[in-house]
């Protein structure tokens, strides 16, 4: 009798992390090298949506995935979403003008949509619930990997070879990764007799291009206020036709049942609000050990590296409490850890030392790891075997807006109080806060005048630490409404 070939677990897990790698290290990496991508290509009013039509395409495909995950197997649509986004990098490589790199980082996001979503569903479908947290926190580890690596790989490229190679490094990693991928995961072949929900892919599409785009603009100054009415009209026509088709098909991309699960709402929601604050800690803190303390890049980066590395420690304590206690206790246990670092923070004069950063930055390391583990483990556990990916996507796609969303809110604070803090002190403008916080061109200031900016900064990232500190207490609130354990 031939034996059945199983599902080598731990060389998939191993190509599950390289993939959740790869994906993190983008990000990072591009930001190091768009300096030298603009003086090549010349379009500095374009840089931007080099990021965000990457963030925008991601958020589109994500939910996506999910659903064609549960419908035509893991194993097909993560290997489909790899060479979209191995394709994408390749010919973002050989861009010659800004436009055509825009293009092709859209492709890039297609497919990169695929990465954090199934990888999760995977990991869903070969550990045990108990084990499942520890998988979950290894790959979100490669995030704290990357934020460390990813700077200075992209020094190294850039100043070593050229800024098309940040790209072509992804060719050789994504073959590898789907080689492992094709070989080694094996599931049961699955007949499925359902259509796709072409109808509710294409409004979804339209309903979150709206959302996100709408987002981008709320950022700019002066605000398109037609534009931003524009968007906010689409997303509620579309989102209202998206509703009534999930309602009327027998497969629905998004099954609205799902919501009616308290505890599937509640940490989804969670999960958006934390994310947020998330991306002020990691943005504007190294802000702060840059312009403030005036560090270095590098080391600068640093003062969130323990985050990183407690995140995993979190994730692990995770998978032993889940057995045990209901996520709303366990969501709880982080928010204290979350919400003393967060009133800490709000709180931290502006003479405070690097170390104080790096004592913080673990503490609240340990509750970002037991509350987005958490999230993404129980809302897997709230659906059916079927619904898993659909689950795992929603909930990747709830952190996406959540940090699209307060990358705007903490943009316009930031933009805002600058802006009055330069106001009220004489001799200072935009420009020279735009220098103090690039390390190179802060050095160039004169000595008489950096007190002032400083303290602009300062009460500028406490603005918007305030804001993020409010996340956390809504947060808390939400958590509140989740059922109790059986």
């Amino acid at each position: 009798m031939i034996k059945k070939k199983a599902t080598n677990v731990k060389i998939v897990t191993i190509a599950l992390f390289i993939a959740t790698f790869m994906s993190a290290v983008e990000g990072t990496i591009v930001s190091t090298a768009m300096p030298t991508i603009v003086g090549d290509l010349h379009g500095v009013s374009l840089m931007n949506w080099v990021f965000s039509i990457f963030l925008l395409t991601n958020a589109i495909a994500t939910p996506i995935y999910g659903k064609l995950a549960d419908q035509l197997g893991r194993k097909k649509v993560f290997i489909f979403g790899l060479l979209v986004f191995t394709l994408g990098s390749m010919l973002s490589g050989i861009s010659n003008s800004m436009e055509t790199l825009i293009i092709w980082r859209a492709l890039q996001g297609i497919g990169a949509g695929v990465i954090m979503p199934v990888s999760f569903t995977i990991v869903a479908d070969m550990y045990p619930f108990e084990k499942r947290a520890e998988v979950v926190g290894l790959l979100g580890s490669a995030w704290g990997i990357a934020s460390i690596v990813a700077p200075l790989l992209g020094g190294f490229i850039v100043d070593n070879l050229s800024w098309h190679w940040i790209f072509f490094v992804n060719v050789p990693i994504g073959i590898v990764t789907i080689i492992l991928i094709a070989f080694f995961l094996v599931e049961p072949k699955q007949v499925r007799h359902s259509k796709i929900d072409y109808g509710g892919v294409g409004l979804i599409a339209v309903l979150l291009l709206s959302i996100m785009y709408m987002f981008q603009i709320l950022g700019e100054t002066p605000l398109n206020l037609m534009m931003i009415a524009f968007c906010l009209i689409v997303a509620l026509v579309s989102g209202f036709l998206f509703i009534k088709q999930e309602q009327r098909v027998v497969d629905p991309i998004i099954p609205l049942d799902m919501f009616k699960n308290r505890t599937f709402v509640t940490q989804n929601l969670i999960a958006a609000l934390i994310s947020g604050f998330i991306f002020a800690y990691e943005v504007y803190l190294p802000d702060w050990t840059q312009g403030i303390l005036g560090l270095k890049a590098t080391m600068a980066g640093f003062a969130i590296t323990p985050s990183s590395v407690l995140w995993m420690l979190g994730s692990f304590l995770t998978g032993k409490l889940l057995t045990k206690y209901s996520p709303q206790l366990i969501m709880n246990l982080s928010f204290i850890f979350i919400g003393i670092g967060s009133i800490v923070s709000v709180f931290l004069p502006i003479s405070t030392p690097f170390w104080a950063f790096f004592l913080l930055s673990g503490l609240m390391g340990i509750g970002f790891g037991i509350c987005i583990t958490t999230s993404s483990v129980t809302v897997q556990n709230e659906v059916s075997q079927d619904r898993i990916g659909v689950a795992s996507s929603f909930n990747t796609l709830s952190r996406t807006l959540g940090q699209t969303l307060m990358i705007s809110v903490f943009g316009i604070v930031m933009n805002k109080s600058m802006a009055d803090g330069v106001i009220s002190h004489p001799h200072t403008n935009m420009n020279l806060m735009d220098q103090l916080i690039n390390p190179q061109t802060a050095q160039k200031l004169s000595s008489e005048i950096l007190p002032s900016l400083r303290e602009i900064l300062y009460n500028s990232i406490h603005n918007v630490l305030v804001v993020a500190l409010l996340l956390v207490v809504a947060a808390f609130i939400v958590n509140c409404f989740d059922r109790k354990k059986n």
